[in-house]
């Protein structure tokens, strides 16, 4: 990547008339920087005679948030080629790319913004009824089809060694698995937070002994091709579709990671509307349509992984009586204790989510914190008890009885 430079907006307007087959020679174009991330740069480029528009993702070679923080550009690479596998599985649940340039770490891509940003969705209080339908999926396609249950295991070792992403992998293991837990200096926290992290919260040798038995699998069990960072700012939705973006902490990795990424930012937006001034009908409605959409993300996941096993799994592997069912509880298990790690960083570590940030009073956000740290807390201590996903919703259930006695 000798050739190097962050876009500005003029070059980004004439990098993309380079393009083929996108713009028409007497296109009118005008550019906008809209990236709200940490880690790129992001172009909306517009024909104003036609209305047609593109979008640019450029890396960074340093974290926005963080300029010392330096990363390399290489993880457009990993985007591009999980975003192509994504594709083909799925049948277009990803942007569609109009072009790849290495030497500039950048991504042409469809323009979705017609679509919203899920996490926008959510805490305007929308229902999204095909959601759980569409991202199980996502998930089980792209789960058990990079899968050694599906894979020749030559193919699958060298695809492992195709996407060993150390660098974003690196940011994972610290801002999920390792800094939330003790008063770390990365740490992002609420004044009104801290007594309670420092009185109870990082007390927890359980808590904290769990999440590195959890790290240590992140870390190891290269399981599948995952996402890495499938929250639900990741994801395009409306009421007939779904887009998933952002794959560049793409690698091969444990299966649950993504499924309990989804379920995590899900309960992130349920406590959420414990500091929000809304009815009591409307937030309970609401929060029985979450626990509703996980309980059946997970039903459908399931239904449809152990169908492509049926189909498609290795004869040897299909051949073991009870191995199906016994992968699927501890799939289950790794993906609400690996979830809980999601909601419980999201509250204490670096970068937060709006849907608790959102909330102005910061009292009334360190309630909502507090109760997605112990359900979070719950996801990751009880997660070996759990044989269904009901299980896991009585729990939340539970929780909230006692949050609202």
């Amino acid at each position: 990547m000798g050739n190097y430079k962050p876009l500005t907006k003029r070059e980004a307007i004439e990098y993309v008339k380079q393009v083929q087959g996108i713009f028409s020679d007497n296109a009118d174009l005008e550019c906008e920087e809209i990236g709200d991330g940490n880690l790129n740069l992001v172009f909306h480029i517009c024909d104003k005679n036609s209305d047609q528009s593109i979008i640019i993702k450029q890396a960074l070679d340093h974290v926005r948030i963080v300029e010392s923080w330096p990363l390399t550009k290489e993880r457009v690479r990993f985007e591009y080629k999980a975003m192509d596998i994504q594709d083909k599985l799925t049948n277009g649940m990803v942007p569609k790319v109009y072009k790849f340039d290495e030497e500039l770490a950048l991504i042409v891509m469809e323009d979705l913004s017609d679509m919203t940003v899920m996490r926008k969705g959510l805490i305007a209080g929308e229902k999204y009824p095909h959601f759980a339908d569409q991202i199980s999926t996502f998930l089980s396609k792209t789960i058990f089809y990079t899968s050694d249950l599906y894979l020749d295991p030559k193919e699958k070792k060298e695809k492992v060694k195709e996407f060993i992403n150390p660098e974003l992998c690196k940011i994972t293991e610290d801002l999920v698995f390792t800094d939330p837990y003790y008063d770390a200096e990365t740490n992002n926290i609420n004044p009104e937070l801290r007594p309670y992290l420092e009185n109870e919260f990082w007390k927890k040798n359980e808590l904290r002994k769990e999440v590195t038995i959890l790290k240590e699998k992140f870390m190891t069990k290269a399981q599948s091709l995952i996402h890495g960072d499938l929250h639900t700012g990741s994801i395009f939705i409306n009421q007939e579709a779904i887009k998933v973006f952002d794959a560049e902490f793409a690698f091969y990795g444990p299966s649950g990671f993504d499924i309990g990424a989804v379920i995590g930012n899900l309960i992130l937006n349920y406590a959420s509307w414990t500091g929000k001034k809304v009815s009591r009908e409307f937030k309970n409605d609401y929060r029985n349509y979450l626990l509703e959409t996980i309980k059946n993300i997970w039903n459908e996941f399931e239904m449809k992984f152990r169908s492509f096993w049926d189909k498609d799994a290795h004869e040897v592997i299909k051949a073991v009586d009870g191995y199906q069912d016994a992968y699927l509880t501890q799939l289950l298990q790794d993906s609400i204790g690996m979830g809980g790690c999601k909601t419980m960083r999201r509250c204490i570590g670096l970068a937060h989510v709006e849907d608790l940030d959102g909330i102005e009073d910061l009292k009334k956000r360190a309630e909502a914190q507090i109760f997605a740290l112990k359900i979070g807390e719950a996801m990751v201590i009880r997660r070996k008890k759990l044989n269904s996903i009901e299980d896991f919703i009585k729990i939340v259930q539970k929780i909230t009885n006692q949050e609202d006695a």
